[in-house]
C-alpha cells in the first residue's frame, strides 16, 4: 500500500492507496467526501468498481467519529481495486475535503476526474450514461431537472426546495444549467486544473457553484445528462437549514468576485 503517512504530522492529511490495484489504467477517479458514512460506504465503493476495472474512487474523510476512515483502510487492505483514501483531521468541512480531493486527484494525472455523495442519493451505475455524456463536452453533469431525470423518496418540500435554489442561483450568477446544485458530476482533467482551487472561498456545499461558476466564466461546456436522485436510506444528512441560507448567499459573493470573468 502506497502511503505519506511518514513524512505528516499529526495534523496533516493521510494519503493511502491500494495493496493490489488493477491492471486496466486508472480512467475515472470519483471523489467521494465522507462524515460518518460507514453504513454506506463498501456499498458504493463496490458499485462503482463493479462497472469497470478502470474506475476508482477517493475517498476524502473528515476524521469520521464512525471511522468511516478505517472501513476504507480495510477494504484497501484486503480488495482489488482503486481504492484511494484521503484522511482529513483539521479544516473539515465539505468545501475544504473537496478541494482538497480535487487537487490530490490532479496530482495522480487521472483524465477524468469526478465527484458524487456516499450516502447513496448518486446511483454509480448511471456513470457509464456520464461518460457517454461528456463526449463533445468540457463536463457533465448528472441532472434532475432534464427531462428523464427524476427524485425518488424525497418529500415534496424538498423537491420545491431543489427547484427554487435552482432558480435562484440560475438568476444571480446567470448559468444556463438546469441542476446547478447536483454534486454528482465529471470533469476532463484539464478543466479541473484550470480552477484557482487555493483562491476558492466556499466552506460548504457552495463550493459545487462556485467551481462551476468559475468554469462557465472560462467558457467550459457541460452536457446535463439526466439521473434519478433517491433520498439517503441510511444514515444522516448533515444539511440544515443555516447551511442551506449561507450557501444561497454565497451566490451574491460569488458574483460579485467572478463576474467580470477575471478569476484569479
Amino acid at each position: 500500500m502506497t502511503t505519506d503517512a511518514q513524512s505528516h504530522s499529526s495534523d496533516d492529511p493521510v494519503f493511502t492507496g491500494p495493496s493490489c490495484p488493477p491492471e486496466a489504467p486508472l480512467s475515472l477517479l470519483m471523489i467521494v467526501p465522507t462524515y460518518n458514512e460507514s453504513e454506506n460506504i463498501v456499498s458504493l465503493i463496490e458499485r462503482i468498481l463493479a462497472l469497470s476495472p478502470g474506475y476508482g474512487v477517493l475517498v476524502v474523510d473528515d476524521h469520521s467519529p464512525d471511522r468511516t476512515w478505517e472501513i476504507v483502510q480495510n477494504y484497501q487492505k484486503t480488495r482489488k481495486g482503486y481504492v484511494y483514501l484521503l484522511h482529513r483531521f483539521r479544516d473539515r468541512g465539505r468545501g475544504p475535503s473537496g478541494i482538497e480531493g480535487f487537487q490530490k486527484a490532479l496530482q495522480m494525472g487521472v483524465p477524468f476526474i469526478g465527484e458524487m455523495d456516499a450516502d447513496g442519493s448518486h446511483a454509480p451505475e448511471d456513470l457509464p450514461a456520464l461518460m457517454k455524456g461528456i463526449e463533445g463536452y468540457d463536463g457533465v453533469i448528472g441532472s434532475r431537472l432534464v427531462p428523464g431525470g427524476r427524485e425518488e423518496g424525497r418529500p415534496y418540500s424538498r423537491t420545491l426546495l431543489t427547484r427554487f435554489a435552482n432558480l435562484y442561483i440560475r438568476m444571480i450568477l446567470s448559468i444556463p444549467y438546469r441542476d446547478i446544485t447536483s454534486g454528482f458530476r465529471i470533469f476532463r482533467r484539464e478543466i479541473v486544473s484550470d480552477i484557482p482551487w487555493n483562491h476558492l472561498v466556499s466552506r460548504g456545499p457552495s463550493v459545487l457553484q462556485e467551481m462551476l461558476y468559475i468554469l462557465h466564466l472560462k467558457n467550459y461546456r457541460f452536457n446535463e445528462v439526466p439521473i434519478t436522485f433517491r433520498d439517503r436510506i441510511l444514515g444522516s444528512s448533515t444539511l440544515n437549514g443555516r447551511i442551506l441560507r449561507d450557501s444561497l448567499k454565497k451566490m451574491i459573493l460569488f458574483r460579485m468576485n467572478y463576474r467580470t470573468g477575471n478569476t484569479p
